[in-house]
């Protein structure tokens, strides 16, 4: 059963349609790849899944409930989590207080010296050691930044994960190391969706969403 579905989709800016009666289904303990090219709306596509926009037309289930009925502060910092492409982290604060304040924001129930442990075992999962969880952000390298975005995305154990471009600014192995980390993910039972225009990220995924670009105007 689908743990998140877009059922005829459209969204606009402006005059400009940039997607149009889509309709995917995502399952939990799969992985997806959004590809498409610029214009086609990937990123569109993804904050209408976490709730930052919202649709013109059609609708977005959560577990078979509209997103539009649910708390949407609750839906982003409980349900899903995101990856974003420049980390967004908070850079003076270090790799550790980033879990502790999400964790905060979610509405964990942790304190003192256990929130840090479970910011410790998270960033560790993740292939941090405690000095580099200790370390401010700017201290640290965009593979390791991007391992901490990850920590913090399923800080509050969420179902699903959005990643925009989780590998864009990354080497190869690098690459390579954060895409094992979201098969762990997957693997765990969570539903993982990645935009990506990488081939190879792509043909590490489950299956293949494509966007075309919309050229037309409404």
């Amino acid at each position: 059963m689908s743990v998140l579905s877009l059922n005829n989709v459209s969204f606009s800016y402006g005059s400009k349609k940039v997607l149009s009666d889509i309709s995917f289904q995502f399952e939990k303990g799969k992985m997806y790849a959004i590809m498409g090219q610029s214009g086609a709306g990937k990123t569109t596509l993804l904050s209408l899944l976490s709730g930052l926009a919202k649709a013109d037309s059609g609708e977005i289930l959560y577990e078979d409930k509209n997103i539009n009925e649910i708390n949407r502060y609750d839906y982003r910092s409980r349900y899903v989590g995101v990856v974003f492409q420049n980390f967004n982290l908070l850079t003076k604060f270090t790799a550790a207080e980033n879990i502790e304040l999400s964790m905060d924001i979610s509405g964990i129930k942790l304190k003192g010296k256990e929130k840090r442990e479970q910011a410790y075992n998270l960033l560790s999962k993740m292939g941090l050691e405690q000095d580099e969880a200790d370390r401010r952000i700017l201290k640290l390298s965009g593979g390791q930044q991007q391992r901490v975005a990850i920590a913090r995305a399923i800080s509050y154990t969420p179902e699903i994960i959005l990643a925009d471009e989780p590998t864009g600014n990354l080497d190869e192995q690098t690459q390579e190391e954060i895409m094992e980390i979201f098969k762990g993910l997957r693997d765990e039972g969570k539903c993982v969706i990645i935009v990506t225009h990488s081939q190879s990220v792509a043909r590490k995924c489950d299956k293949i969403y494509q966007l075309v670009k919309n050229t037309k105007k409404q």
